[in-house]
């Protein structure tokens, strides 16, 4: 056979590969309660997918001969894949070698994967596990130099973020420049516990006077910090669970900017009425209820992802199916504050609109929103920038959208429940409340002379009540055609599914 010398030293070289950082290396990954980077293809990518490019990439060792005496591969790998049975670009690092620090890296496989995904229009999928960056201080003195700081891959980075869906799973500790590939997606995950998410690790900031030694990675950059302050999108218990939901949350988005999301079959009919929502809101203004039992119930059975649900909690983001059509869902949670946007809610359904606007994906808004938060906190959170922010998202948004006012709509944040200067495609429940301020809060004080010159002031507020609750029924306001229609909340599920169906010829 020809070339068999060659054909048997290539088969060699991927063997050295395999062995990634050597035994005790991956005796110590798996002691974390980690998985080694082959393992994770495996499980992410469906069956026997997986086809890597630039195996036998690292570094070679050769005697006087120049014959090789040892190899030390990449500690990055990546290639194409399937998942959902739709191609993606996989990418993961192998902190069994040199524990995914930079200089043990070939910066060229990053910069070929990212490219990878931009020009064949691909997903992109990062397991991240290490720093990524450009080395440690004491490869610096192995240079004998330093150099003005740069990053070779990022312009690519940021292509993808344009044009393809971009997944990061956090799957150990994650620094310097891992953490910025980490944020520098469209949905990101980290593993509860064995993951971490930092500038800098512990030791670093310590020696630069910023922290104690005495925090740990988990304190100083763990899911309880960072799934609450919207650096990463969600948690897993364990990789698994990060593996199948990158695959859910790719399932719902089509391979790339201007293609088709896919539909899938559904065995839900889209004329399901379901009981339960008559009574789904209750009567008392002041009672919470559970905006997600309602989601659930609306969407395609099992078909809810949720997305973020640990932070910007006033509001639930989620993607779904009507009628097997993906939607992005955007809902606001009662039970939280009340539903009032807090600067991290409206950060995140900023983001959220913006991802559907950027993938064309329908939006549905189930509006339960009494206006931002107010007091000294919030002022100092900035939360009327941030809220303006989602606003004008709302207001640039050009994708087909669908209105639900389910409770409460008040002030500048429930203007931005939909762009009026759109067509309305709208319909309230019986329970909705609207204006620009809760009448509960400012009665008092817009009838504050009258109150006090009756002669019975707690009668006399009662009367004022109960005359303002006949103003404030929505079928004045639908009498007005200032809201569209209010409908049967029972009959949610059938006109959103029509909106579902329609939406797809403006996509």
């Amino acid at each position: 056979m020809a070339f068999e010398k060659q054909l048997d030293e290539l088969k060699h070289r991927e063997a050295l590969a395999d062995k990634m950082g050597g035994e005790e290396k991956l005796a110590r990954q798996y002691s974390r309660g980690k998985l080694d980077v082959r393992e994770r293809m495996r499980r992410l990518l469906d069956d026997g997918s997986f086809r890597e490019i630039g195996k036998i990439a690292g570094k070679g060792n050769y005697d006087e001969k120049g014959d090789m005496i040892d190899f030390s591969p990449s500690n990055f790998i990546f290639g194409r894949g399937r998942i959902n049975n739709a191609p993606i670009v996989a990418t993961a690092d192998d902190f069994t070698v040199r524990g995914g620090a930079g200089d043990a890296s070939i910066h060229r496989k990053f910069i070929m994967a990212e490219r990878m995904a931009h020009e064949m229009k691909m997903p992109i999928v990062r397991m991240i596990d290490g720093t990524g960056g450009g080395g440690s201080i004491k490869a610096l003195d192995d240079l004998g130099f330093t150099y003005v700081p740069f990053i070779p891959l990022w312009a690519d980075v940021v292509k993808n973020l344009k044009t393809v869906p971009v997944v990061a799973l956090a799957l150990g500790p994650t620094a310097g420049l891992g953490a910025a590939r980490m944020v520098a997606s469209h949905y990101s995950i980290m593993v509860r516990g064995v993951a971490q998410i930092f500038t800098a690790g512990p030791a670093v900031v310590a020696g630069m006077g910023a922290g104690s030694e005495a925090l740990d990675k988990e304190a100083l950059g763990g899911a309880d910090i960072h799934a609450r302050n919207g650096v990463i999108d969600d948690e897993a218990e364990n990789e698994n669970e990060a593996f199948a939901m990158a695959r859910t949350f790719l399932s719902y988005l089509p391979p790339h900017v201007g293609a088709p999301a896919p539909r899938v079959e559904t065995h839900d009919s889209p004329e399901r009425r379901d009981e339960s929502l008559s009574n789904a809101v209750p009567e008392n203004p002041k009672h919470a209820y559970n905006m997600r039992r309602i989601v659930e119930t609306v969407a395609d059975h099992g078909s809810v992802f949720e997305i973020g649900r640990r932070w910007g909690r006033a509001a639930i983001t989620a993607f779904a199916r009507l009628d097997g059509y993906p939607v992005a869902i955007l809902a606001g949670d009662p039970t939280f504050l009340g539903g009032s946007w807090t600067a991290g809610t409206a950060e995140k359904v900023k983001r959220f609109i913006q991802l559907a606007e950027q993938f064309r994906i329908p939006v549905v808004h189930l509006v339960d929103n009494p206006g931002f938060m107010i007091g000294l906190e919030a002022e100092k959170a900035a939360t009327i920038r941030r809220g303006v922010e989602a606003l004008n998202a709302v207001y640039e948004a050009t994708v087909p959208w669908a209105t639900v006012i389910v409770r409460n709509a008040f002030g500048v944040a429930g203007a931005a429940m939909s762009d009026d200067t759109r067509f309305q495609y709208r319909f309230a429940w019986p329970s909705g409340d609207w204006g620009s301020l809760p009448m509960a809060g400012g009665v008092e004080v817009a009838y504050k002379s009258e109150l006090e010159k009756a002669e019975d002031p707690a009668a006399e507020l009662e009367a004022i009540k109960s005359r303002l609750s006949k103003i404030t029924s929505p079928f004045r306001t639908a009498e007005q055609f200032l809201i569209e229609d209010i409908i049967d909340p029972r009959e949610t599920r059938p006109l959103l599914c029509e909106f579902a169906q329609l939406a797809q010829r403006n996509l």
